[in-house]
């Protein structure tokens, strides 16, 4: 009669994929913020000088909004 002998156990197995899951999830996170960063920039260089003047920014200023 022959054993198959597998290392490792289910709790090391267990921890290897809660790895893998917060590693997708921090990726999904960073992925997310980068998005938002983006469409907050793209929304605030269409707005004239004067509406950026109104809201108390000028065009310079936003990289520096988005990266806060």
């Amino acid at each position: 009669m022959a054993a198959l002998f597998i290392p490792g156990s289910q709790a090391e197995s267990a921890v290897l994929f809660g790895r893998i899951g917060r590693a997708i999830t921090n990726l999904l996170a960073i992925l997310a913020d980068w998005n938002d960063a983006r469409v907050t920039r793209n929304s605030l260089s269409r707005l004239t000088d004067r509406e950026l003047d109104d809201i108390g920014l000028c065009r310079g200023d936003i990289d520096d909004v988005t990266t806060r």
